[in-house]
């Protein structure tokens, strides 16, 4: 009789658990929304889609952080960021995972994949969630490991991400740092590394047609770096243009003054130095600031005065 009560009274325990849980998960929600902050976990098939999985080891046990588990491979709608349920219709599960946690009853360790620094469930998200929800710093989890070639740490940024994979994709098609080992080329706009690559593609057939002969893809990489990119990145330095975007990269100036090039030069017929590209392009720009500037300080003065006339 006894275990029956006590059965009941964990039982009890358990729905309440869930019932504190999803209620901060819906005022969470409510909150992301005002916000408009994301508040939910990964998809890790999402995310894999974008990366170059390049080999996977498993890493046997091991205590983990729950705090670095960020995403899920099947249950990533169901949960939050913080793991907390969204939704009623697995209630069963947590509480009976619940209910086995106030009783100190063995759980079975979860089964997460590991990458960078970061976790994503492949089983166990609702263990994940009452552990989380107890306070619980660790959990045991069987780890697997998924190597990317680059570094996934501090904090997840989907964009920095993106950014990432496609810099080292761009570093490995090239070579370009085994074949340069001074570029450091780096672009904070997602899409951009593709049109280095048909920069260096273009500069190589029209190389190729000048000397009537086939050039090997690693020259190409190197006479556009040596004779492109190079001396325009000196140039960007040179006049200290950077100062004037400082948000962006080398290389985003990069890409943008070589089409401001080419529209120069569709404009007015004739050839165009890196020099006087680059001089007309941050020209070009100061022209608009100020004169951004100017409307702004326009139309703030107009509201004042109507607001004086009223």
């Amino acid at each position: 009789m006894s275990s029956n009560n006590d059965r009941t009274y964990f039982e009890r325990m358990a729905s309440l658990d869930f019932e504190q849980a999803y209620k901060k998960g819906f005022i969470r929600a409510i909150l992301n929304r005002l916000t408009q902050k994301q508040g939910g976990l990964i998809s890790f098939n999402e995310l894999r889609r974008s990366l170059d999985i390049q080999n996977q080891r498993d890493m046997g046990m091991q205590e983990i952080e729950i705090e670095k588990i960020i995403g899920s491979l099947n249950r990533y709608q169901d949960f939050d960021d913080s793991f907390l349920p969204r939704q009623t219709f697995t209630r069963r599960r947590w509480e009976n995972i619940d209910r086995v946690f106030l009783q100190g009853e063995y759980l079975p360790p979860v089964e997460v994949y590991k990458l960078g620094a970061f976790y994503f469930v492949i089983d166990g998200n609702h263990r994940v969630s009452v552990a989380r929800e107890r306070g619980q710093v660790f959990i045991d989890a069987h780890v697997i490991e998924l190597q990317i070639p680059f570094p996934l740490e501090g904090k997840f940024d989907w964009y920095e991400v993106l950014l990432k994979q496609e810099r080292a994709t761009f570093e490995q098609q090239t070579r370009i740092r085994e074949l340069r080992p001074q570029a450091d080329i780096r672009l904070s706009l997602v899409g951009q590394y593709e049109k280095l690559l048909d920069h260096i593609a273009v500069h190589n057939y029209y190389n190729s047609q000048r000397l009537k002969q086939e050039i090997p893809y690693a020259q190409a990489v190197c006479n556009w770096y040596d004779n492109i990119y190079a001396p325009m990145a000196a140039i960007i330095r040179k006049r200290k243009i950077l100062e004037h975007f400082p948000k962006r990269t080398e290389a985003d100036l990069y890409l943008w003054i070589i089409e401001h090039l080419a529209y120069l030069q569709a404009s007015y017929k004739r050839e165009i130095s890196f020099e006087e590209a680059a001089r007309h392009f941050t020209d070009h720009f100061l022209v608009l600031r100020l004169a951004g500037w100017w409307r702004a300080f326009r139309n703030r003065m107009c509201k004042l005065l109507n607001r004086q006339g009223k």
